[in-house]
C-alpha cells in the first residue's frame, strides 16, 4: 500500500463537493474520510476515485438512500455491491500502476471496474450472467466510462487476448485459485482473490521471474463465483448467500 503523506492527506480534506453532486458528494466525502481513512486506506489515487465516482448510480433505486452506507448492498440476479471499505481495501493492494492495464473477473454493478478505471489505462471485466453485462456497460456508458471493456463470459478462463495485466481483482469467491488467471498476471502483477467456500480470505498472488508469493490478508464473505474452471466441471451455484461481492 502507498503511503499517503500530509500534503495528499491535506489536498483531500480540501476537495469541495463536487459540483452537481449535492448531498451525494457530501456522502462521499463523510464515506472516505470515515469508512476508509479511519479503517488505513491510505493511498491518495483510491481515496480519490471512490470521492469521485457516484456510487449511488451503480445501486438499485430501493437502495438509493443507503449507497454510501458501509455495507454491501443487494442488486439483481441473487447478486450484491461490496461494501465500500471492500471495495478500497482490493483496489489499494493490487497495487495499480498509473499506466495499467487490469482485468476485472465479475463485472456485477459495474461500481468497482469504475473505481479502477480511474487508476489504470485500460479495465478489462468479464461478467458470467448477460443481464448484468448489459446493464453495468449501460451505466458506465451513460457516465462517461471510456477505457473499460466488458464482456459476458466464464470468468475462470480469465480474457487471455489482452494479457498480460498488471492487476487482476476477483469480486465472487472461487474455492481455489483459478490458474488461468496466474497464467494471465503480468511480471511482478498481482491477482486479489476471496478465496473459500461459506467465508473466505482475500488472497493477493504475486508473479515473480522464480514463481508466485501469496499473502494472506482479511476474512470476509462474497458470493461464490460460477462458471466453469478449464479442465474441470461446473462450479455450482446452490447454496449462494448475499456477501459483500460482487461489485
Amino acid at each position: 500500500m502507498t503511503n499517503f503523506n500530509s500534503q495528499a492527506a491535506a489536498n483531500l480534506a480540501d476537495l469541495a463537493t463536487p459540483p452537481g453532486a449535492g448531498a451525494y458528494g457530501h456522502q462521499r466525502q463523510q464515506m472516505v474520510h470515515q469508512q476508509l481513512m479511519g479503517r488505513g486506506i491510505t493511498d491518495a489515487r483510491v481515496l480519490e476515485a471512490m470521492l469521485e465516482v457516484p456510487r449511488h448510480c451503480f445501486v438499485p433505486p430501493s437502495e438509493v438512500r443507503c449507497a454510501y452506507w458501509d455495507q454491501p448492498l443487494p442488486t439483481s440476479q441473487g447478486q450484491t455491491i461490496s461494501q465500500p471499505y471492500i471495495v478500497a481495501f482490493m483496489t489499494d493492494i493490487a497495487a495499480i500502476p498509473a499506466q495499467g492495464r487490469v482485468l476485472e473477473v465479475g463485472t456485477g454493478s459495474g461500481y468497482q471496474a469504475a473505481i479502477l478505471a480511474k487508476l489504470a489505462t485500460t479495465v478489462y471485466s468479464i461478467e458470467i450472467i448477460d443481464s448484468l453485462a448489459r446493464q453495468a456497460q449501460q451505466t458506465l456508458a451513460e457516465l462517461g466510462y471510456e477505457n473499460i471493456h466488458i464482456k459476458q463470459g466464464n470468468g475462470y478462463q480469465g480474457w487471455p487476448e489482452h494479457a498480460p495485466y498488471d492487476a487482476i481483482l476477483v469480486t465472487a469467491a472461487p474455492t481455489r485459485v483459478p490458474s488461468a488467471l496466474v497464467d494471465q498476471l503480468a511480471m511482478g502483477g498481482k491477482l486479489v482473490v476471496p478465496v473459500g467456500y461459506s467465508s473466505q480470505t482475500i488472497l493477493v498472488i504475486t508473479r515473480h521471474l522464480t514463481g508466485v508469493s501469496t499473502e494472506y490478508t482479511i476474512p470476509v464473505r462474497f458470493v461464490p463465483m460460477i462458471g466453469e474452471e478449464p479442465g474441470e466441471g461446473p462450479v455450482p451455484t446452490a447454496g449462494a448467500n448475499p456477501g459483500q461481492g460482487m461489485a
